[in-house]
C-alpha cells in the first residue's frame, strides 16, 4: 500500500522488519522482490507523487567547482520513482574486466564477480523494461544488421555490443500499482530519513528519525534497514548520523564520501569516412520486441590489459549543436529551442557556451534553408519520441557528408580525493547540506588519449576512414561538460577492508550487522556502462539475500511499537 506520512499523528512510532529508505530504481526493485515474502517491508520515501520545489530545495548543497560539477539539486529528484522519472533509459552491464583487481586501474577489484550479478541480471532488464538480457549483436538479432562502419576490422575495438534502451520506464509510475497491492509491502511518502541512531554496542542501528516538511517527526525501528538513496544521499545520511557513531556511521576509517566517480565523456575531432554514405551505420536497431539497439565502439578486456588502459566506449555523433556551420536545420533548432529542452540533457546538447545575435541569425538561417528536413525532423520526435509509450533515445542526424565527430564514454579512475563531505549549511528540516568536490586525475586524460589513438590508428589502417583531433584538446573536451550527469558512484564503496571501504560482499555496512546499502554508492570502479541496471541487478540480489537472512537467522525483534495504520492515499501515477 502506498500512504502519506503527514496522514498520521507527531509522534506516532512505526515498525518493520526491513525498513527501505528510497524509492528509485533501488528501492522500488527490492520492494517488488521483496513483495509476498512474508516480511514486513516499509519503504520510506523523502518526496510525494510529483516534483515540488520544495522537496528539490533538500538536494541544495556546495560545489567545490561548479564548472566541474552541477549543482547537487541537479540530475536527482526527490520523489516517488526517484530519478527514474527523468532517467534516459540506457542499459547495459558491466563487463567482467570491471570487477578485477587490475594493475592499471588504482583501488580496483570487487569482492564479487560478474557471475555473482548474472542470476539478477536478466530480472534487472526485464524491471527497466529494456527486453531481452542479450548486448551483442549477434546474441539480440537472428537478421544480419548493416555493419556500424563498413570495411571497419579491428582486434582492439568491437563494434558488436549494444546499449539497449527503456522507454524509459519510470518505476514509481510503472510499479506503484503493485506496491499498492502488496499486502506486506507500505510506501510511506513525504518521509524523510534524517539521522540513524546506533545502539550502545556500535554494531546496530536501533532506530532512524524520520521528519515531514509539515513538521511532523517519528521514530522508526526495524531489524534491518537498506539505504537506497542514491550516491550522494548515502554519504550525506551516513556522515550526517552522529548519534552513537562521531565520524559519522560506517566512516570510523573516513572512507564515507570519498573515491566519488561519475564517467569521462566529451565529444571530440572529426571522422571522415570514404565512399558512398551507407556505408555507415549510426542509428538505432530496433529488436523484435520493440527496443531500440545501439552498437558502439568498444576497447576490448584484451586491450585493456595488453595496454594498461581503462574501460572506454564510443558512438559515432554529430557535430557539435552550437556551431552554426554544420548548416543542419534539426541540430539548428535544438540549440534555439535550449530553453525549453530539461536541464539534464541541455547542458550535454549544448553546454555553457553563448549564443550571440550573429549566431542566433546563422541558426535561423540553417533552420530556414533546410525547411524539409527539420519538418522531418520535427513529425519524427513527436511521432516516436513525445507521444509514444516507448520513446526514440535521441537526436540521431545523417550527415549529408560522412563527416561525425566521436562521443565516447570512459571508466573514471577511484580517487580517495575525489570526494562529497558535509558543508556548513543545513536545510530546513536540520540536515547538514553536501559539498561536492569531484576530481580527475591525469591518469583519466592519459587513459582517453591513450585509446583515442588507438582508434585512430586502426581507422586508418582500416583503410575506412580517418580520425582528426587534436590531442591536447582532449583534456578540455572531457572537461567541456564536467562530470556526467547523474551517475554518482563509489561513495560507500564494496571491499573486504574496512579501511578501503564501507560495505562487504553483501553490501552491509562493516561493523554494523543490519545495515545495507542498495546504491552505485557500493560500486568499487565505475565500468563504461551507465550504472542503472547494474543498481537493480544488485538490489535484487540483496532483496534475495536479506529473505535468505529472515529465514536461516532471524533476529529478535526490536521492535515493541504497533505497527503503522493503513491510510490510503490517491493512486500512484
Amino acid at each position: 500500500m502506498i500512504l502519506d506520512a503527514n496522514d498520521f499523528p507527531d509522534g506516532q512510532p512505526w515498525s518493520a522488519d526491513l525498513c527501505i529508505v528510497g524509492s528509485g530504481a533501488a528501492g522500488i526493485s527490492m520492494a517488488l522482490e521483496l513483495a509476498g515474502s512474508g516480511l514486513d517491508v516499509l519503504v520510506l520515501e523523502a518526496g510525494g507523487q510529483g516534483a515540488r520545489l520544495e522537496d528539490q530545495a533538500l538536494y541544495e548543497g556546495t560545489v567545490a567547482d561548479e564548472r566541474l560539477h552541477s549543482p547537487p539539486d541537479r540530475y536527482r529528484q526527490r520523489r516517488f520513482g526517484g530519478t527514474t522519472t527523468i532517467w534516459g533509459g540506457r542499459c547495459m552491464p558491466f563487463d567482467a574486466i570491471d570487477f578485477e583487481t587490475r594493475p592499471q586501474i588504482p583501488f580496483s577489484g570487487w569482492p564479487i564477480g560478474l557471475d555473482a550479478l548474472l542470476p539478477w541480471y536478466p530480472k534487472a532488464n526485464r524491471l527497466c523494461e529494456a527486453g531481452e538480457f542479450a548486448y551483442t549483436a549477434g546474441a539480440a538479432f537472428d537478421r544480419p544488421l548493416h555493419p556500424m562502419i563498413e570495411g571497419y576490422a579491428s582486434t582492439r575495438f568491437t563494434t558488436d555490443t549494444l546499449e539497449r534502451f527503456s522507454c524509459p520506464t519510470d518505476f514509481g509510475a510503472r510499479y506503484g500499482h503493485q506496491l499498492r497491492a502488496a499486502t506486506n509491502v507500505r510506501v510511506v511518502l513525504n518521509a524523510v530519513t534524517t539521522e540513524l541512531h546506533v545502539g550502545p554496542s556500535g554494531k546496530a542501528i536501533t532506530s532512524l528519525t524520520v521528519r515531514t516538511l509539515k513538521g511532523r517527526t517519528f521514530t522508526v525501528r526495524a531489524d534491518r534497514i537498506v539505504l537506497a538513496t542514491g550516491g550522494l544521499e548515502v554519504a550525506r545520511l551516513l556522515l550526517a548520523s552522529r548519534d552513537g557513531a562521531p565520524a559519522g556511521v560506517g566512516n570510523q576509517h573516513d572512507v564515507v564520501g570519498r573515491y566519488y566517480m561519475c564517467h569521462i565523456a566529451g565529444s571530440i575531432g572529426t571522422l571522415t569516412f570514404d565512399g558512398p554514405l551507407d556505408r555507415i551505420w549510426h542509428g538505432y536497431d530496433i529488436a523484435d520486441d520493440g527496443v531500440y539497439c545501439r552498437r558502439r565502439i568498444a576497447l576490448t578486456a584484451a586491450t585493456q590489459k595488453a595496454e594498461g588502459l581503462a574501460n572506454f566506449v564510443a558512438r559515432l555523433h554529430h557535430p557539435r549543436i552550437t556551431d552554426p556551420a554544420h548548416r543542419t536545420g534539426m541540430l539548428s533548432l535544438l540549440n534555439l529551442a535550449r530553453l525549453f529542452i530539461p536541464y539534464e540533457y541541455g547542458k550535454r546538447l549544448h553546454g555553457e557556451e553563448k549564443t550571440t545575435a550573429m549566431s542566433w541569425l546563422l541558426h535561423v538561417r540553417n533552420v530556414v534553408l533546410d525547411p524539409f528536413a527539420t519538418v522531418g525532423f520535427l513529425w519524427n520526435w513527436l511521432h516516436k519520441r513525445t507521444l509514444a509509450d516507448r520513446k526514440f533515445p535521441s537526436v540521431i542526424v545523417h550527415p549529408k557528408a560522412s563527416r561525425y565527430s566521436l562521443d565516447f564514454h570512459a571508466e573514471q579512475l577511484p580517487n580517495p580525493d575525489s570526494r562529497v563531505t558535509l558543508g556548513a549549511e543545513r536545510d530546513v528540516l536540520g540536515m547538514p547540506r553536501l559539498h561536492v568536490d569531484w576530481r580527475y586525475l591525469p591518469a583519466d586524460v592519459d587513459n582517453v588519449k591513450r585509446t583515442l589513438a588507438l582508434f585512430q590508428d586502426d581507422l586508418q589502417a582500416s583503410g575506412t576512414g580517418r580520425f582528426d583531433y587534436d590531442p591536447d584538446s582532449v583534456e578540455r573536451e572531457m572537461t567541456r561538460y564536467g562530470a556526467y550527469g547523474g551517475h554518482h558512484i563509489g561513495t560507500a564503496r564494496m571491499g573486504t577492508d574496512p579501511r578501503t571501504s564501507v560495505v562487504d560482499a553483501d553490501c552491509r555496512v562493516h561493523g554494523i550487522d543490519n545495515l545495507f546499502i542498495a546504491s552505485a554508492a557500493v560500486f568499487p570502479t565505475s565500468s563504461q556502462a551507465n550504472p542503472t541496471l547494474t543498481i537493480v541487478a544488485m538490489a535484487l540480489r540483496l532483496a534475495d539475500h536479506l529473505k535468505r537472512l529472515a529465514r536461516t537467522t532471524p533476529q529478535a525483534t526490536m521492535v515493541t511499537n504497533p505497527p503503522l495504520v493503513p491510510v490510503p492515499i490517491a493512486e500512484a501515477r
